[in-house]
């Protein structure tokens, strides 16, 4: 079973003449425990389909199946429970008056956990911060270590689906390798699906088995990471891509 399926998606903002259309047509699968990536410049309609899936998009055309079940136009508490989305910038994410115990038990009482302190604690070393990070607040905590947190809740319900909105693009060089790499031993460790977003293909290819490359709204090309390094293509955009690492 796939954990992600769309089949022909088209997500539009507006009406008649000021109609924008965002996506057009995008079909691809991502099974479950695969690791698919969403690339392209700015405005070439990603993000939006992240936003489809959640349900922030409101006006769409297509079929968006999540886990074998097909997708309407509201979204209830237990699609919340399987999926889950780390955003790009850590410190927007967070209450900069909450701190992390604050984020993570609102988050687990939410979705009807009990045993919240243990719950914290395993998850806090999950992340590899440990529990003297769990008092702190999130302007005492370094960029890295913020992702670390927004990762942490968004691991609290037991998803099973990860959609990853450029989730390194804010952070340095040196920390990105830091937090894909976790991406990565989380995904193996708990068997996550991940749909990521970025427009850098080298942070794709660190985590991602295949990607979409996607040039105003539409998907031009779809291939392996494989293919991608052996530059394997057959889209002059997607070389143009490739030649910009």
């Amino acid at each position: 079973m796939n954990g992600i399926d769309l089949q022909d998606l088209n997500v539009w903002f507006g009406d008649y003449e000021e109609r924008v259309d965002a996506v057009k047509s995008a079909t691809f699968s991502v099974p479950e425990g695969g690791s698919f990536g969403l690339v392209g410049e700015s405005g070439s309609g990603k993000s939006t389909i992240l936003r489809a899936i959640t349900g922030l998009a409101s006006d769409w055309s297509g079929r968006m199946d999540v886990l074998g079940k097909p997708l309407g136009k509201t979204r209830d508490r237990q699609f919340y429970r399987q999926v889950q989305m780390v955003f790009q910038d850590p410190y927007a994410s967070l209450h900069p008056r909450h701190s992390v115990d604050a984020v993570l038990s609102e988050t687990l009482q939410l979705h009807g956990f009990s045993d919240v302190d243990a719950r914290i604690s395993k998850l806090l070393d999950d992340v590899g911060l440990g529990s003297t990070f769990r008092f702190r607040y999130p302007h005492q905590l370094s960029g890295g270590q913020r992702q670390r947190v927004a990762i942490a809740r968004s691991l609290a319900a037991e998803p099973a689906i990860l959609l990853l909105d450029e989730p390194t693009s804010a952070l340095d060089v040196s920390v990105q390798a830091e937090i894909l790499n976790l991406l990565t031993d989380l995904r193996a460790e708990r068997n996550l699906t991940y749909l990521m977003v970025s427009h850098d293909l080298a942070v794709v290819g660190h985590i991602c088995d295949h990607i979409a490359v996607m040039q105003h709204g539409e998907i031009v090309e779809t291939l392996s990471v494989e293919d991608m390094r052996a530059r394997k293509v057959k889209n002059a955009y997607t070389e143009h891509l490739l030649a910009s690492i």
